[in-house]
């Protein structure tokens, strides 16, 4: 059945993918963000979550059948700046609470991409879907938690997706920034005591809209397969597909030391829930990084 999907933060990595999904599909996607509306650009409306008079406005308009909540403040580091601190809990908190009012006034599905981080990155069995242990390390995570609590306290029709290590083609990643360092440098320091997995954002919108298409709501966490790395172990297969030479250092997060905020240490997601409930499972990541890096030109 055709539907009407509203995707919020479309000018980032993931509500792009998501737009050309739900088009590909035969979907009628209408996508929003902060930046105004550019000269021919179809099915999109400028919309900034955190003013609830336009939320209202534009979604008793738009009337969707769902919404596909990508629309987020994921610099993390950033947010750990005392003055970043209310914009980011606006934005996070805020403008998720504007979106959930509107989805039960007009009774529509919604999904929630959330993170790891609303865990405390602690030991090493993999995060369960329905674990509600939150304890995040950082503002982000803070942020996103809250995200989380005012979807599940308002809303029936809701699908938290939980998720980790983002990469795509439109925006900034970590891959995209590894290419640059490894063109550049002959060597590079990278964390390998961080555990997780990558999340090819093409790869995670299939899924996002076989989700919505479904009723089967509840949380859920999506990473691609292939088992759980450390950033080393990804930045040594981005260089070897890549064809880079660049030497790989392996530091702990202490030694390494570069980052404001607190990251977890396991960011294992268990994904078990998503065949249980007859969801295709992502694709290996290796294989995800290699259509990514055909896709994005990086590779011939």
């Amino acid at each position: 059945m055709k539907m009407k999907v509203l995707v919020t933060g479309v000018n980032g990595q993931l509500g792009y993918d998501v737009m050309k999904e739900l088009k590909k599909r035969g979907h009628i996607a209408v996508g929003s963000g902060s930046k105004p509306v550019e000269q021919g650009q179809e099915n999109y409306i400028q919309m900034d979550i955190t003013k609830r008079p336009y939320v209202m406005a534009e979604m008793r308009k738009l009337r969707p059948d769902a919404v596909i909540h990508c629309a987020a403040w994921t610099a993390v580091d950033a947010a750990e700046d005392l003055e970043n601190y209310e914009k980011v809990m606006e934005v996070n908190v805020t403008g998720t609470q504007n979106i959930v009012d509107l989805c039960r006034e007009l009774s529509c599905k919604m999904i929630y991409i959330s993170t790891d981080y609303v865990f405390n990155g602690q030991g090493t069995e993999p995060w369960k879907p329905d674990c509600k242990e939150y304890s995040p390390l950082n503002v982000y995570g803070k942020s996103k938690m809250e995200g989380e609590l005012a979807v599940s306290s308002k809303l029936e029709k809701y699908f938290i997706v939980r998720i980790a290590w983002v990469f795509g083609k439109n925006g900034k990643n970590f891959v995209k920034t590894m290419l640059n360092v490894g063109r550049t440098h002959d060597s590079v320091r990278v964390v390998n005591d961080q555990i997780g997995t990558p999340t090819y954002t093409a790869d995670l919108a299939r899924l996002l809209v076989d989700m919505v298409e479904t009723e089967k709501y509840g949380y859920y966490h999506a990473t691609n397969e292939g088992g759980y790395i450390s950033w080393y172990d990804f930045t040594k297969e981005i260089y070897r597909q890549a064809g880079l030479k660049t030497a790989v250092i392996p530091v702990s997060t202490e030694e390494y030391g570069l980052s404001k905020a607190m990251r977890p240490s396991n960011s294992r997601l268990d994904k078990s829930k998503l065949t249980e409930n007859g969801f295709i499972p992502l694709p290996e990541w290796k294989e995800a990084l290699f259509r990514y890096l055909i896709e994005t030109g990086e590779i011939k």
